[in-house]
């Protein structure tokens, strides 16, 4: 909740009259919870709840990074129950989908994956904090969440925001995204020189004006 980004657009949205919302998942920030007992499934029921305070009216997601993923996750799980008009929209940071498969053990060496079978969890280097745990439980219900394999439409405009210069999701990443979403009405933009964060005031900007745009079209 503290972020650069989460801060600017709650800022903004106050300005604008518009009502926003943030969290921290269990396991981060001021929530409570251990990392070395948490799942992608546990954060999606989160984020599942939070969305059940906010009552049925539209309202645009915003995710960054795995919030990207959950936030995917979230528009399926509507889609799935026939309720994709409560999103007037997706606005997707760098989006780390699949991340526990694609971005972590299929990237890990082979000793490391076998540390993680051996003991159920590594530490691994953080650029961003302390070192991150990855655990055997994390990677494995990771698996009844992938997108990859498994198109969707998410019912909803959907708007990606991707640095070039990401060393943790490759804009690759992101371009793989826009085949698996069955929806038309799918963009994405890609920052020559952004970061994984994107939280420059020229970033900040653009974040806004992507979520202004749709709230615009939302009414």
């Amino acid at each position: 909740m503290a972020s650069t980004k989460a801060t600017s657009v709650a800022a903004w949205a106050a300005k604008q009259g518009l009502s926003m919302m943030r969290f921290d998942y269990s396991g981060h920030g001021l929530s409570e919870g251990d990392l070395l007992h948490a799942t992608i499934g546990d954060w999606l029921e989160e984020s599942i709840s939070v969305g059940e305070l906010m009552g049925g009216s539209p309202r645009i997601v915003i995710g960054s990074s795995m919030g990207g993923w959950i936030a995917l996750l979230l528009a399926r799980h509507l889609a799935r129950q026939g309720r994709s008009d409560e999103l007037a929209g997706l606005v997707l940071i760098a989006p780390a989908f699949d991340m526990t498969e694609a971005l972590m053990w299929r990237e890990l060496p082979q000793a490391v994956k076998d540390e993680i079978e051996r003991n159920g969890a590594t530490c691994v280097p953080s650029a961003y904090a302390d070192p991150y745990p990855i655990t055997r439980q994390l990677i494995e219900e990771g698996r009844s969440h992938l997108i990859e394999g498994h198109p969707f439409d998410p019912g909803c405009p959907v708007r990606i925001l991707q640095g070039m210069r990401d060393p943790d999701v490759p804009w690759r990443h992101a371009l793989r995204l826009v085949d698996l979403l069955d929806g038309s009405d799918v963009e994405l933009t890609l920052i020559k020189d952004g970061d994984h964060r994107l939280s420059t005031p020229a970033d900040i900007q653009r974040l806004t004006v992507t979520i202004a745009t749709l709230a615009e079209r939302a009414g």
